[in-house]
């Protein structure tokens, strides 16, 4: 016999008790109007003509329509069985297929590019010097007051911060609305140019972007066919002129129309802007040889000598009035077991130059006496100096003397503005290669800094 239960019931279990009873009440209370109006639906007394044989039938129909018309192509359907070595064949197969893909959109092309064959954005309808189509550039805002140029007491300095005072940022486009290149930018810079405002940046994807910065925009729309253009947003031309990573370029100190590009799909290219050509001056002679170009610059002295570093710790010189590959591996000096970041030419002396290394270096060579033969060459090490981290760039100015960006959190400033006395072979002790200058700098925000 069951128990009877001594539980009592709390007032809001009740309550809802209580409600659900009025719910059923009202809800039967609905049912028996509703049949009393005749709005309730009434049963059909015909009876239905369809046997249950004819309704199996119609549905075994339907099964067999959907079963001619599959919606997938699965291995199950094919008869692969799961996890065979048909299955396992295939999926290598398609992985093989992607890889061989991905391989010819990251390899280089060494045939000259016309840039108005590879425009991604704006338009290359070029007739005559590109450069005089440009204006001068615009004034800006002011870095200096008047009270900091009247307190500063060296000459130099003075006259400098005068000249800087009476700049002014441009006014002409939002900055947020240039945008030069369609991924991150890996490089960039001004052309030398000092009437003419241009500015040229490489991105990820081997795209080549200018802005000129003295363009003036229309204060009306333009429509094109169905589109209506906004026409105050800046004109911008882009090109594709490297499969990979743009990672360097320089403007030529000989010719004010070329533009040497160095990218990570192992070749240096030199935009003419006059031609509006983009011409492979050095690549390996294989193809398929991976030699990833981490800077490029060009001798004051030599037109016609053109230098280069790898991520492979490799350094390369090239005379571009020879073929494109007649250097091929050989032409490469081993110079780091690490990559190389950057590089830099002394301005005076281009026979010296400076490389900043994965290796933790910064690393001083003579070109002047060569060692070694094939891939064993290498130019004379004049000193090398050692920090904490990776040392990420370096950059010589004209009074010999040699910044560089590091990991360890410094800007270092290196003098070796002696070095026009130097003999060829000459050598600098590790307290001569000591930097300077040291100042604490924070590199490490997420935007790795580069000179």
């Amino acid at each position: 016999m069951a128990r009877k239960s001594n539980i009592e019931i709390s007032d809001y279990e009740r309550q809802r008790q209580e409600n659900i009873a009025k719910n059923k009440a009202l809800l039967q209370e609905l049912q028996l109007n509703a049949a009393a109006s005749g709005v309730a639906p009434k049963k059909s007394s015909r009876p239905s003509t369809q046997t249950a044989g004819q309704k199996r039938k119609r549905q075994e129909k339907k099964i067999k329509e959907e079963e001619l018309q599959p919606r997938r192509t699965s291995s199950r359907i094919r008869g692969i069985v799961a996890d065979s070595e048909v299955a396992q064949q295939k999926a290598e197969e398609e992985r093989e297929q992607w890889r061989e893909a991905e391989k010819l959109k990251r390899q280089r092309v060494s045939d000259a590019l016309n840039l108005g064959d590879v425009v991604v954005n704006g338009q290359w309808n070029q007739s005559g010097n590109f450069l005089t189509k440009f204006g001068p550039a615009q004034p800006g805002v002011k870095t200096f007051l008047e009270q900091d140029v009247k307190e500063t007491t060296d000459k130099e300095l003075k006259e400098l911060r005068e000249r800087m005072n009476n700049l002014e940022l441009w006014r002409g486009i939002e900055p947020a609305k240039i945008k030069i290149t369609p991924e991150r930018i890996y490089s960039m810079g001004f052309h030398p140019a000092a009437d003419k405002p241009l500015v040229f940046a490489g991105d990820k994807l081997g795209n080549l972007g200018l802005f000129d910065g003295s363009q003036e925009i229309p204060d009306v729309k333009i429509e094109d066919d169905d589109e209506e253009i906004n026409a105050d947003d800046p004109v911008v031309s882009t090109f594709k002129i490297h499969t990979r990573t743009i990672s360097a370029f320089q403007f030529s100190p000989h010719d004010q129309n070329a533009v040497y590009t160095a990218s990570y799909d192992s070749s240096v290219r030199k935009l003419d802007l006059a031609k509006g050509v983009a011409v492979e001056m050095w690549g390996p002679e294989d193809k398929d040889m991976d030699e990833p170009l981490s800077g490029v610059e060009m001798s004051r002295n030599d037109p016609n000598m053109l230098y280069f570093t790898s991520l492979n710790g490799t350094f390369g010189m090239h005379d571009i009035r020879g073929p494109a590959d007649n250097t091929g591996r050989s032409g490469l000096m081993q110079l780091s077991e690490k990559k190389i970041g950057g590089f830099t030419l002394h301005p005076v002396h281009p026979h010296y130059f400076a490389t900043a290394s994965l290796d933790r270096t910064l690393k001083l060579w003579d070109l002047r006496k060569i060692t070694g033969k094939g891939d064993d060459r290498l130019p004379t090490l004049v000193g090398e100096h050692e920090s904490k981290l990776s040392v990420s760039h370096a950059a010589f100015n004209a009074a010999g003397q040699v910044a560089t960006a590091s990991y360890d959190d410094t800007i270092k400033i290196y003098d070796f503005s002696d070095a026009g006395s130097w003999r060829a072979g000459h050598t600098l002790t590790e307290e001569q290669m000591k930097p300077a200058t040291v100042i604490p700098h924070n590199n490490q925000t997420g935007r790795w800094v580069t000179m």
